[in-house]
């Protein structure tokens, strides 16, 4: 405990009157009470003091921009000619689904980051559990410390390093060679399986936090009294830790989902010429010209609501059976 004479002498240099007097001449003065005074009564201002920031920076900075997006998608000509009325119309996003060009890569993207979300869970679940239940609790926060240390690095310069580890030179194939396996490169980059690896591997942080603050809150007793009642490794987790542990799961899934949808810079990189997704054809859409943005922007918005939806459906499906096990 702290000394009673210590903070009886730090009331005390605070009371003193040099800075007394100043604060209650502050204080006491007209100004500050029809003003700071004045409002710091009212609960609905002290509120609005403490949300407006947060507030504002979701306006301008997320709500804004689609809002402004979504302006664009319905225009006919962008930008609009001076001295002209912008026409409205639905042929921007009639576009999708009349020309095979652009659907096919949607549905493409959106299988693909099915994949990589189940793929992402079933490789980062097991690890979350290891270090939210195996490791020791005095040794979890360094276990969760250098897992993290990979992902400080910029999606750059990750996505480089899995240039090199599966280039034809690359450490996978050199590995391979000196243990006699192979004679030759096995061609790894630029391919399907390439992309997908790359991407999980950008995206697994996102699955592993929500599943290790999930697993971690699992009562450890309860899996050991499962086990005291006859249950073996598959019922209990089947039975104990999978339900408890479907908030990390919906959540985790939910972000690598969204992310994968969107994904930009992995593919142009990892990616064949097979491989191309979604967000590689709505940036040649803004890249081209101006007079293609309002396409661009429609398509945005297509991938925008579909992915939402499918979120919000899985969040609906999954989650909701979650708290009724709970």
């Amino acid at each position: 405990m702290v000394d009673t004479t210590t903070q009886s002498r730090a009331v005390a240099s605070l009371a003193s009157p040099r800075y007394a007097g100043w604060i209650g001449r502050a204080v006491g003065s007209g100004l500050y009470r029809n003003t700071i005074g004045r409002l710091a009564d009212s609960r609905w201002i002290r509120l609005a003091a403490l949300a407006g920031v947060p507030l504002i920076w979701l306006a301008m900075l997320h709500i804004g921009p689609i809002v402004q997006m979504t302006n664009i998608s319905f225009i006919a000509n962008y930008p609009p000619q001076p001295g002209k009325s912008s026409d409205y119309t639905l042929a921007n996003y009639a576009l999708f689904f009349s020309d095979r060009l652009y659907f096919v890569p949607f549905i493409r993207s959106l299988i693909f980051a099915g994949v990589v979300t189940l793929s992402t869970l079933v490789i980062v679940y097991p690890v979350a559990y290891y270090v939210a239940k195996v490791v020791r609790p005095k040794n979890r926060m360094r276990a969760l410390l250098l897992l993290l240390i990979p992902f400080w690095a910029g999606e750059l310069i990750r996505t480089f390093s899995i240039i090199m580890l599966l280039a034809n030179r690359g450490a996978v194939n050199v590995l391979l060679r000196e243990l006699g396996f192979i004679e030759r490169p096995i061609p790894m980059l630029y391919t399907s399986f390439s992309l997908s690896f790359g991407v999980v591997y950008l995206l697994a942080l996102y699955m592993l936090l929500p599943l290790y603050s999930a697993i971690e809150k699992i009562p450890t007793p309860l899996i050991h009294a499962a086990a005291d009642l006859g249950a073996g490794p598959f019922q209990r987790f089947r039975r104990v830790i999978l339900p408890l542990s479907k908030d990390g799961i919906v959540s985790g899934c939910s972000l690598v989902y969204l992310t994968a949808v969107g994904v930009f810079a992995a593919p142009l990189l990892l990616g064949g010429p097979n491989a191309v997704i979604f967000p590689e054809v709505i940036a040649m859409l803004f890249h081209g010209s101006n007079d293609k943005w309002p396409e661009g922007a429609a398509f945005s918005m297509i991938m925008l609501v579909v992915s939402l939806t499918t979120v919000g459906l899985f969040m609906r499906v999954v989650g909701g059976r979650s708290i009724r096990l709970m």
